[in-house]
């Protein structure tokens, strides 16, 4: 039996894993951390990640542990309304749940449950790679060694494999920096059905509802990249920035104790994942900036799409192959559509911030309409 190998142990590395070992392939996640601790707080997922779980069959498990929406709205500091989609009529539409809120550690958790036991080898971060004839060799942090027949690059956006097979391909700044926190202390008259972004003049603000009570909020400002002094805000100085946004914004920002900082980072589209017996996915291959909830969605359609090419062929390079065709443009817009997404959500002038915000609260219903059927309608086999 062929084994297969997957660096990463992230959401889609651990969901190819699920979905190559429901087709009885053999196969081994090795993750670089030492235990697992989700990164991040909250995130969205879209109606095509739900469907792909469903592919696999294990979307109950996941809507079990989430908290399905009823809107999405764009607002303005003042708190009016500028975009506001009904996610349940979008739902009805596609005949799955399009706006779906999850916690990562609580999908971290599902997505463990489902597997083998020691399927996943921790703290074995991936040092170097060679690859011959008879399959890949992989030694780790602690001069171990591993063979596969094939490996599968989901290491994320600083993957090592990428790294090595496409040295040009390196992280870019969007020029916007970004801190998340969660927490159960919700202001009074919270609505906790509906997903919603606020923008500003160069900053902006997110909140998403979560299971048990909780949100999970962001908020993005322009800024420098890696800059100390962004680094080294806490909660009560996020409010010198947004002080004067519309509730529940600023009792969200002093009700959290604890927040993550990160610089918004994507890769610029590349133009292959496939090298013979390797091939890359998720952030490895298309990382993108968050603009549209697409990040773990992307990652997960991967994992779907790559397994069921692996299933259907007999040769797995040419099912790598495959997948490259299948995948690359699908992944290159998404990459595209949402780093200028978050450039224009960005704008710092006030006059153009202003003129944006009426050109989208005139956009018709069409427009969106039809972004939704790209993104649902998508093929996984």
């Amino acid at each position: 039996m062929k084994q297969f190998a997957i660096l990463g142990a992230g959401i889609g590395g651990l969901t190819l894993a699920i979905a190559l070992q429901r087709k009885n392939f053999d196969v081994t996640v090795y993750e670089a951390a030492p235990q697992l601790k989700p990164v991040g707080a909250g995130l969205g997922l879209a109606g095509n990640a739900i469907k792909a779980f469903r592919e696999i069959g294990i979307e109950k498990e996941i809507l079990n542990e989430g908290k399905a929406m009823k809107k999405v709205v764009i607002r303005n500091p003042r708190g009016k309304i500028l975009v506001s989609n009904d996610s349940e009529e979008v739902s009805r539409r596609f005949g799955v749940v399009n706006n779906f809120t999850i916690h990562r550690a609580d999908l971290h958790n599902v997505l463990l449950a489902q597997l083998r036991p020691g399927t996943v080898q921790l703290n074995k971060a991936c040092i170097d790679f060679t690859q011959s004839a008879n399959g890949v060799d992989i030694v780790f942090n602690d001069l171990s060694k591993a063979h596969a027949d094939y490996l599968v690059a989901a290491d994320g956006i600083h993957s090592v494999v990428r790294k090595k097979l496409i040295p040009s391909s390196l992280p870019r700044y969007a020029g916007y920096t970004c801190w998340r926190g969660v927490t159960d202390d919700l202001p009074k008259g919270f609505n906790p059905d509906e997903t919603s972004e606020t923008w500003g003049e160069g900053i902006r603000f997110g909140i998403v509802p979560l299971t048990k009570d909780r949100v999970y909020w962001f908020a993005c400002v322009n800024a420098s990249a890696n800059d100390p002094l962004m680094r080294s805000i806490r909660p009560p100085d996020l409010l010198a920035f947004f002080s004067d946004f519309h509730a529940p914004i600023p009792d969200l920002i002093k009700r959290t104790q604890n927040i993550i900082w990160n610089d918004i980072i994507d890769i610029e589209p590349i133009d292959r994942f496939t090298f013979e017996r390797i091939v890359l996915m998720g952030d490895a291959a298309h990382a993108t900036t968050p603009n549209m909830g697409q990040g773990a969605c992307m990652a997960v359609e991967d994992a779907v799409v790559l397994a069921n090419l692996l299933e259907g062929s007999s040769n797995p390079e040419e099912a790598f192959r495959l997948f490259e065709k299948k995948r690359i443009r699908r992944t290159t817009k998404i990459v595209n559509d949402s780093w200028q997404i978050g450039k224009m959500a960005q704008w710092e002038n006030p006059i153009m911030a202003s003129l944006r915000n009426v050109a989208i609260s005139l956009v018709p219903k069409s427009v969106a309409d039809s972004q939704f059927k790209f993104i649902y309608e998508v093929s996984l086999r």
